[in-house]
C-alpha cells in the first residue's frame, strides 16, 4: 500500500479507498483525449469526508507533498479534461446521488444525481431544468453545474447559470458553507463576521468593486460562454445583488466543491413539432440559421451528413437508449426518410423546434416555418414533424452523435479540441466556409453538429492520436481555428469549459489584465491550488499535450 492510501486510512472516512491498478487505470479518462492516472480513487460518503480530505490535503501540500490535489468526478462524461487528476480523484457518484425534493417551480438534489434520474422526478411535476446538455443520458447535475452546461433549450432558456439559486460548497479551509445570492446589506453582515467566510467574500468584493468597468466590459459578446471565470456576474451595481454562485458555476471544481444543489424550474412545453430540414448546400445554411432566429424558435439543432450516415450505419447502437421495440419502432419511422435520401445525401440535418398551447399551435408554427424557408427550397428538402413523438428519430440521432462516434468509430478516435466554439449567428456566412477551408487544410475528417441557434458548434475531428504526425496537428490547427472564432467576436466555449483543452488559449480571448484577475480569483479561493490543478486559468499546453491518450 502506498504512503498516500495509508494516510488517507487515517483520516477515519466512511467512504471507500481505492488505489488498485484497475481503478486508477478507469478514472484515468474522462470524454476528452487527455489521460492523467491517479494515485488514489476515493468515494466520499458525505460532507464530512470531503471536509477532512480538503483538511488534509491542504496540510500535506504545506507540509511535504507538493504534488497533492483533489478532483471531484461525477459521470465522467467532461469533454475538456476536467474530470482526471494525478493524485485524488472524488467519486461522487456512489453516495452523492439523493434528491431531497422536487416541485413545480424548483427542486434540491446532489451534485451526483444523473440528469435523467432528475428529469423523471421533476416532470412529475409538469417542471423541467432546462440547461441540460446532448449528453443528458449520461451526465450528472453536479457535472452540469461545474461545467456550465447548456443544451438545445439554452436558446429560449439560457444555461445553467441562470438556475442554480442555491449552492453547498466546501471550500479551502475545509469547511461546508451555503452560497446564495446576497443583497448589498446581506453581503455587508457576511463581511463583518471577520472570519474565513467573511474574508472570502470581502475578497471577491474588492476585486469586482475596484475593478468593476474592466470587468463588465470582458463579458463575451455572445449568446453563451464557458470560458475563465464568470466575475461579470457576481456583482451588480444596479440591482444591488452580489451572488457568488456565478463564480463556482462553470468553474470545474477549480475553486472548492459542491456538495448539494438547488435549481430554479420551467414548465416543461405542454407541446412541441419539429421542422426537419435537409440542407443539400451548406452555403445557404448561415443566412438560412439568421431567418430562422427571427421566428424565435424554442429549439434549433443540427447535425452533419456523416453523423446521419453513421446513425444508419450504427443503427443497432440505438437498442441501447430505446430497447429493442423502440428500435424497430425508429427503424419504420425512417423508411420514408431513406427513401428521401435516394434524392441526394443531405449535407446537414437541421431541426427547428417550436412549443405551443395545443398541437394545432404547433402544426401552424412548424408550417409556418417551413413557408417561411420556401425560397430556400432549391437547396433544401423539408418535413414537417408537428409531434415531439414523430420527430424523436432525429433528436436521438442529435443527441447521441458524440457517444455514436467515441464508442463505434474503431479506426479512428475522437479529438474534441475545437470541438465548442461560438460564433455570432450573424457572421455564420463568413464564419462557416472560413472554418471549412481550415479543417480541409489539416485533412480532417471532422463532424459538426451543435446549437445552430446560437452560433455554438462541435467540431469534433476523427484522428488517430497515438500517431506523432497526428499529434503535431493539434496545437497549430488549435490556434488557427480559434484566432478565426475570435476574429468573428466568438467564444473558446459555449459549453464544454476551458479544462486541459483549452484553458491554455484563455489569453487569446481575454486581455493580460483580465487573465491576471481570474488568476487572483483562483488565489483567493485556493491559495494552495489542491482544487482540481492544471485546469482553466491554471492550465498549460505543454502539460496538456504531454498528457495525450495513447491508448484506446
Amino acid at each position: 500500500m502506498d504512503t498516500l492510501t495509508e494516510e488517507l486510512r487515517k483520516l477515519g472516512l466512511e467512504g471507500e479507498i481505492d488505489s488498485s491498478k484497475s481503478k486508477r487505470e478507469a478514472y484515468s479518462h474522462d470524454a476528452s483525449m487527455f489521460e492523467l492516472v491517479p494515485e488514489v480513487v476515493v468515494a466520499p460518503k458525505n460532507s464530512e469526508d470531503i471536509k477532512k480530505l480538503v483538511q488534509y490535503a491542504s496540510e500535506a501540500k504545506k507540509r511535504h507533498n507538493k504534488h497533492i490535489s483533489l478532483t471531484a468526478r461525477s459521470a465522467g462524461t467532461d469533454m475538456s479534461g476536467g474530470a482526471i487528476n494525478q493524485s485524488i480523484i472524488m467519486d461522487m457518484l456512489p453516495h452523492f446521488n439523493k434528491i431531497h425534493a422536487t416541485s413545480a417551480i424548483e427542486a434540491h438534489a446532489q451534485p451526483g444525481v444523473y440528469y435523467r434520474d432528475f428529469e423523471k422526478e421533476t416532470l412529475k411535476h409538469g417542471a423541467l431544468m432546462p440547461s441540460f446538455p446532448a449528453s443528458r443520458d449520461l451526465c450528472t447535475i453536479g457535472g452540469m453545474v461545474a461545467n456550465n452546461s447548456g443544451g438545445e433549450k439554452s436558446l429560449e432558456h439560457g444555461k445553467t447559470e441562470k438556475f442554480v439559486t442555491e449552492l453547498k460548497v466546501v471550500f479551502a479551509d475545509g469547511n461546508e458553507y451555503t452560497v446564495r445570492p446576497l443583497t448589498k446589506p446581506e453581503l455587508d453582515k457576511k463581511i463583518a463576521q471577520g472570519d474565513y467566510e467573511g474574508n472570502m467574500y470581502k475578497q471577491v468584493f474588492k476585486l469586482c468593486e475596484k475593478h468593476y468597468d474592466v470587468i463588465k466590459a470582458a463579458k463575451p459578446n455572445v449568446t453563451k460562454d464557458s470560458t475563465g471565470y464568470h466575475i461579470w456576474n457576481v456583482w451588480d451595481r444596479e440591482t444591488g445583488i452580489f451572488d457568488l454562485n456565478q463564480l463556482i458555476i462553470g468553474s470545474q471544481g477549480t475553486l472548492g466543491f459542491v456538495t448539494d444543489i438547488k435549481f430554479r424550474l420551467v414548465p416543461a412545453p405542454k407541446y412541441s413539432g419539429t421542422l426537419v430540414v435537409f440542407l443539400r448546400d451548406m452555403s445557404a445554411l448561415g443566412e438560412m440559421i439568421n431567418d430562422v432566429l427571427k421566428h424565435k424558435p424554442a429549439t434549433f439543432e443540427g447535425f452533419d451528413n456523416y453523423t446521419l450516415m453513421l446513425s444508419f450505419k450504427l443503427f443497432f447502437f440505438f437498442h441501447k437508449t430505446l430497447g429493442w421495440w423502440g428500435m424497430f419502432k425508429l427503424a419504420f419511422q425512417l423508411i420514408p426518410d431513406a427513401l428521401m435520401l435516394f434524392r441526394g445525401i443531405p449535407k446537414m440535418v437541421l431541426l427547428i423546434e417550436f412549443n405551443g398551447e395545443s398541437p394545432e399551435d404547433v402544426a401552424a408554427k412548424v408550417h409556418n416555418m417551413r413557408e417561411e424557408l420556401r425560397p430556400y427550397g432549391h437547396k433544401a428538402l423539408f418535413e414537417e414533424d408537428e409531434t415531439e413523438a414523430k420527430a424523436r428519430k432525429f433528436w436521438i440521432m442529435r443527441r447521441e452523435s458524440f457517444n455514436l462516434l467515441r464508442n463505434k468509430v474503431h479506426d479512428k478516435h475522437t479529438a474534441p479540441f475545437i470541438d465548442d466554439l461560438v460564433v455570432p449567428p450573424k457572421h455564420l456566412p463568413q464564419f462557416l466556409p472560413e472554418l471549412r477551408t481550415l479543417l480541409n487544410e489539416y485533412e480532417f475528417l471532422a463532424t459538426i453538429a451543435g446549437h445552430m441557434g446560437d452560433g455554438n458548434f462541435h467540431v469534433i475531428p476523427l484522428m488517430k492520436i497515438e500517431k506523432k504526425l497526428e499529434r503535431i496537428k493539434l496545437a497549430p490547427a488549435m490556434r488557427e481555428v480559434n484566432n478565426l472564432v475570435l476574429k468573428y467576436g466568438g467564444s473558446l466555449s459555449g459549453e464544454h469549459n476551458d479544462g486541459m483543452s483549452r484553458g491554455p488559449w484563455l489569453h487569446l480571448m481575454y486581455s493580460r489584465e483580465v487573465m491576471h484577475l481570474f488568476k487572483q480569483v483562483k488565489t483567493i479561493f485556493d491559495p494552495e491550488n489542491i482544487f482540481n490543478p492544471d485546469k482553466k486559468t491554471d492550465a498549460h499546453w505543454e502539460f496538456s499535450v504531454s498528457h495525450l491518450r495513447t491508448h484506446f
